[in-house]
């Protein structure tokens, strides 16, 4: 199955900073751009960075398998040799993560390796990969 690329808009303080967390940190080809927006290449995925100095933020978080995970997040299932290279890239660049690189729900169906950070503007990411990528949408 062929899944469409999806489209996230969402706000940033401070386009350069963006610039240097997604398109260097993270690795996201630049796309379009005006003055108040950058698009991203997140994996074949568009995420545009749009310019809201001012944004009304709510900071909340849920227990996940021990885990205070922020609430909203965004983010990717990638394979585990993607998210094997990401994790080393973040933790050599020395992220700070909100929830390191980690694996969850240990022998249940749902085994994930995770990890959580912040881009510059506060905005909460997840990359994950799932032990059996069959098992993504499986109930325990």
């Amino acid at each position: 199955m062929t899944l469409p690329p999806f489209h996230l808009a969402f706000p940033v303080d401070d386009l350069a900073a963006a610039r240097r967390f997604y398109g260097g940190l993270l690795g996201c080809p630049e796309g379009r751009s005006a003055k108040d927006w950058v698009d991203f290449d997140l994996y074949g995925h568009q995420i545009v960075a749009h310019l809201a100095p001012d944004p009304k933020r709510r900071s909340s978080t849920n227990l996940v398998d021990g885990e205070d995970v922020p609430v909203p997040h965004f983010g990717l299932v990638l394979a585990m040799d993607q998210w094997k290279e990401l994790a080393g890239r973040l933790e050599a660049a020395g992220t700070d993560f909100v929830i390191a690189p980690t694996v969850r729900f240990q022998g249940q169906s749902g085994e994930q390796a995770t990890m959580f950070l912040l881009d510059p503007a506060g905005n909460a990411l997840e990359f994950k990969a799932m032990a059996d990528p069959g098992k993504l949408f499986a109930k325990n």
